[in-house]
Formats: structure tokens, sequence, C-alpha cells
């Protein structure tokens, strides 16, 4: 008379939604931002992805959710196995992907998440040297102990390491480019942190000449594999 199949109502006696899965799945890893008594962020492997984000990384909203990817070097395996070690520690409960563009020589790095707006709280219509790049207090906090994963994360996006014949000796430099003043600025600041000296030879780049120095920066990045 109902038109109710019989099945639904069996399942319903018995305290089943109807038409619910009944394959367990693990459950979701709560967002570190939005539960923060809930779930931990892994601050070094954040800092890094950070790093890289503000370099070459971008966030675009799909139909349903947010994905977060990255544009990285064919040349440089060891980068793209870090970068998805990292966004893999930073949502244990998702895997990342990666796949070698047929347009470039890269691999696209990429990860989908209704939380990354909350984790990469920068993120924004336009391109990032168009748009005010400001951190909130808890990144902060992150990037202020976790200064070489953030520099890190720079260097393998947006920078590089150049070993110079200068005059008959060898001279190691470490290059930086970026459009972004505000960007810029916190490769600087971290960089003056570390205790770091460096010099603007044109306005969109920031390098490292002096030997002290670049050992700093040899300590933890190093070239590039």
């Amino acid at each position: 008379m109902t038109g109710i199949p019989r099945s639904t109502v069996r399942e319903w006696r018995v305290g089943r939604v109807p038409g619910a899965n009944r394959r367990t799945r693990p459950p979701k890893r709560p967002c570190p931002i939005c539960h923060p008594k809930r779930a931990d962020l892994p601050p070094a492997d954040y800092a890094y992805v950070f790093g890289l984000y503000l370099g070459d990384g971008c966030v675009s909203k799909g139909p349903r959710t947010y994905c977060l990817r990255f544009f990285l070097d064919a040349a440089y395996p060891g980068i793209v196995v870090r970068c998805r070690e990292a966004l893999e520690a930073i949502r244990p409960k998702q895997r990342a992907w990666a796949r070698l563009s047929k347009t470039s020589r890269c691999y696209v790095v990429a990860m989908y998440s209704n939380h990354w707006p909350c984790l990469l709280p920068q993120h924004g219509p336009g391109r990032k040297h168009q748009r005010r790049i400001a951190l909130l207090g808890w990144q902060v906090e992150i990037l202020d102990a976790h200064r070489r994963e953030f520099v890190r994360g720079l260097i393998h996006s947006d920078g590089c390491r150049i070993v110079a014949n200068d005059r008959g000796v060898k001279s190691i430099r470490y290059h930086f480019s970026n459009k972004s003043e505000d960007i810029k600025s916190l490769y600087c600041q971290s960089l003056d942190a570390l205790g770091v000296s460096w010099t603007r030879p044109c306005h969109r780049q920031v390098a490292v000449y002096r030997k002290s120095s670049v050992a700093v920066l040899d300590d933890f990045i190093g070239p590039k594999r």
C-alpha cells in the first residue's frame, strides 16, 4: 500500500539506516585547525609544505572539495618523495598522488581535502604576488620553531643552489626568486633568525654568497637530488 520495500522496513526494525554502506571505513582524520584538541599538526612537515606552497603550490576548488597541487621539477625525484611524505604526515588518513606532466618536464603532486583553506589560510583568488600574504598566530609559532624546514621548502620550490666558477675558484651560492614582496620578506626573516647573511641583487631575488652563511644552509639543504 505504501510502496516501501520490505527490505527497507526490515532494516528499520533492526536499527540500520536504509541504503547505508555496511562496509567499515576508517574514521576520517579531523582537521587540526578546526579541532585543535582532537588532532595534532606535525609542525616540521607543515613548515616544509608551507614553504613549498608559497613557491610552487596552489589550492583550487573542485565540485566537492579542494585540491592542493605542487609543480616540481622532474630532475629532483627526492623532492617529489619528500613532498608526498610531508603531505601524508599532515593528513595521515589520505594519500598524495604524483604524475608526470604531459606538457612540461615536471611532476604534479596533489592531495584532496576539504580542509586546505583551514591549513593554508593564505589561499585566495588571483596570484600570490598580487595579494597580501600574512601569517596567522599559530603559523608564526610553527615557523619560529621550524625555520630550517620552512627555508628548505622555499629553496626546493623557488630557489636553487649554484656551484659557480669564480676566477678558477669554486663558489657555492643560494638564490631565491619570487615576485611577492611578502614571501621574500618571510624568507629573509627566517634567514635572519638562522644567522644567515643575505643580499638583494635585484628586486626579485634574494642571494646568499658568504661562505659562513652558505655553510649554514648546506648543513640542512645541500644540493638538490
